[in-house]
């Protein structure tokens, strides 16, 4: 995207070179690229953030500090909860092009404020992800049902403008939405509207594509099986989970079994089952590879942290810790997500990126997000 470029180029040519230079999933760039890009991020908050630069100097650290990857864990991290109580900007209030929240109908919402770059740049890295497992199909028409929030104009949810922003890569036939709105701002799931859709997707015979919360599809599965009803959909037919089970990890399906009943009541093959990670703290895409693995893209590193000092662990579970270069209208360049999570690496895929998988999620029942207010909307439907 030649018009795409960052707030400063004198200053963050390093950031825009990491970001749209390099290929999914993984390319010739060396360590000090990406090295440079955090000095230069991180020096770009420091000077533009007052909150990011007390934070550095309570830390006393400055960029120089950035060495070596292992240096990556030293820079200062901020919480992603600290975005659901505070606004903090490094760019000027009308240089904001884009104002997200995390949660639904209930909870605590992160405000999260991107400018032109730093909403586009993690749009054009999902271009290049769909592309390399080739899932752009303009020439291919499909239909749509998406797990997601129906929206008034205007909304600023971020799971729904993401859900809606992935229909972009096939022309649409028909998109149906299965939590409908309510005339009091409550949602409801519709599953029989779902389930209508997707007999009138398979009369069809396009392939269809499935993006989403988790939870919604399992219950979907769940109520088909219990009716003795199942499709043959297109074999190109596509599933994109996202958001993860949250509130309702106690009734969450085992990844595998999720996948197996789907390809037993809907006929869409394991390949073609996919989960996908990602918060609008922290907007670079995560997609799982054909063994359903989270692969690291060029774009990022992940750090495992101790649940109670912060500090780096090579080996064992901790807290989720993304470093990127991408966010320059805030400080979420180096961000703390409540996620636990383990890092690994040799993936049979032959994606040679290391690799993170989840293990829960740390925190309260205050700390809501977009899955979990999904989940209370979902037990409200059964």
């Amino acid at each position: 995207m030649s018009d795409l470029i960052v707030p400063d180029q004198s200053r963050l040519a390093s950031v825009q070179k990491v970001c749209l230079a390099f290929q999914y999933p993984y390319d010739s760039m060396n360590e000090e690229d990406f090295l440079q890009s955090m000095r230069d991020v991180t020096a770009w908050h420091m000077e533009n953030s007052l909150f990011y630069r007390k934070l550095a100097e309570l830390e006393n650290f400055t960029p120089a500090t950035i060495k070596t990857k292992a240096d990556l864990a030293r820079i200062p991290a901020v919480l992603a909860h600290f975005f659901k109580e505070h606004e903090v900007l490094s760019v000027p209030r009308e240089d904001v092009a884009l104002h997200l929240t995390s949660s639904g109908t209930t909870g605590q919402k992160s405000q999260v404020f991107f400018d032109n770059w730093s909403i586009k740049a993690p749009q054009t890295m999902l271009d290049r992800i769909f592309e390399h497992y080739g899932w752009v199909t303009p020439a291919q028409k499909v239909n749509y049902l998406l797990y997601t929030y129906e929206t008034e104009e205007g909304s600023k949810l971020g799971t729904a403008y993401t859900d809606h922003y992935l229909c972009k890569y096939a022309p649409a036939d028909e998109v149906s939405i299965a939590l409908r709105l309510q005339g009091d701002g409550s949602h409801n799931f519709d599953f029989s509207g779902v389930l209508g859709a997707l007999r009138r997707f398979e009369a069809a015979g396009l392939p269809v594509r499935i993006f989403g919360f988790p939870a919604f599809l399992a219950e979907t599965l769940e109520r088909m099986d219990l009716l003795g009803i199942t499709l043959k959909l297109h074999a190109d037919s596509l599933v994109f989970l996202g958001g993860g089970w949250k509130g309702k990890a106690s009734k969450a399906i085992p990844k595998k079994e999720l996948y197996a009943q789907a390809t037993r009541v809907l006929g869409i093959p394991d390949a073609r089952l996919r989960d996908g990670f990602g918060s609008v703290e922290h907007c670079i895409p995560y997609v799982e590879c054909a063994q359903h693995e989270f692969h690291i893209p060029v774009w990022s590193e992940v750090i495992i942290r101790d649940v109670k000092t912060l500090e780096p662990i090579k080996n064992g579970v901790g807290f989720l810790s993304f470093v990127s270069p991408y966010m320059t209208s805030m400080p979420a360049h180096a961000v703390v997500m409540g996620d636990l999570a383990s890092l690994h690496s040799n993936c049979p895929c032959g994606n040679a990126r290391p690799f993170f998988r989840l293990q829960g999620r740390a925190g309260t029942t205050q700390n809501k997000s977009c899955a979990i207010a999904a989940a209370e909307i979902l037990g409200r439907s059964s």
